[in-house]
């Protein structure tokens, strides 16, 4: 039986680790615990292609049978102002996931509303203080990609070293940190 996160919680894997699943599972046993209690996933995710909008809608499709009663919100960039919106003492909240937020911030479709590292950092910053000031668990899913060998792209190194130290960031401020392996959670860090 899985334990209900009773505060933040960082999922960090690789692609198709089982991170989302398990973040899913998570939010399953929350709402078990009291007719009271509410989940809601707050999605990053932009379909710009048609291989993006199929695996949103297989995405969509698989929660709803495993979690009916996972709202859902579509959020690709306010995730600071959605989390303080959002949570409640009774309302737990998913973010799936970071690195596609991040990716909407220094790579999105219009080149020209890229953000700056420095403004990606308070990005990071504001997040981090939702998530102190929040009254409910919140269960944030990244991949981690620093694992491998890294393209020789200015912009994939760029990405790269974003999403590791925004990683460690929200490590920092998440007293449970889990790194997924072949849908197997590995416990990094447990505070009570």
């Amino acid at each position: 039986m899985l334990n209900a996160p009773r505060s933040h919680t960082l999922i960090l894997g690789g692609q198709k680790s089982g991170k989302s699943r398990h973040a899913e599972l998570l939010a399953k046993a929350w709402l078990a615990l009291s007719p009271a209690h509410r989940a809601c996933l707050i999605a990053t995710a932009q379909a710009h292609d048609t291989e993006m909008a199929s695996r949103i809608a297989r995405h969509q499709s698989d929660r709803a049978a495993r979690v009916p009663q996972l709202q859902t919100l579509e959020e690709p960039l306010a995730l600071a102002q959605s989390i303080t919106r959002l949570s409640t003492p009774q309302t737990l909240l998913v973010v799936d996931c970071l690195n596609l937020w991040l990716t909407n911030m220094l790579m999105p479709i219009d080149a020209d509303h890229a953000l700056a590292p420095e403004q990606i950092h308070a990005q990071t910053a504001a997040l981090q203080q939702a998530l102190a000031q929040a009254p409910g668990p919140v269960v944030l899913v990244s991949n981690e990609i620093g694992l491998g060998v890294i393209a020789l792209a200015p912009a994939v190194r760029q990405f790269v070293d974003e999403l590791g130290l925004l990683n460690q960031a929200l490590a920092q401020s998440c007293p449970q940190v889990l790194l997924m392996a072949a849908g197997l959670p590995l416990p990094l860090k447990t505070s009570t």
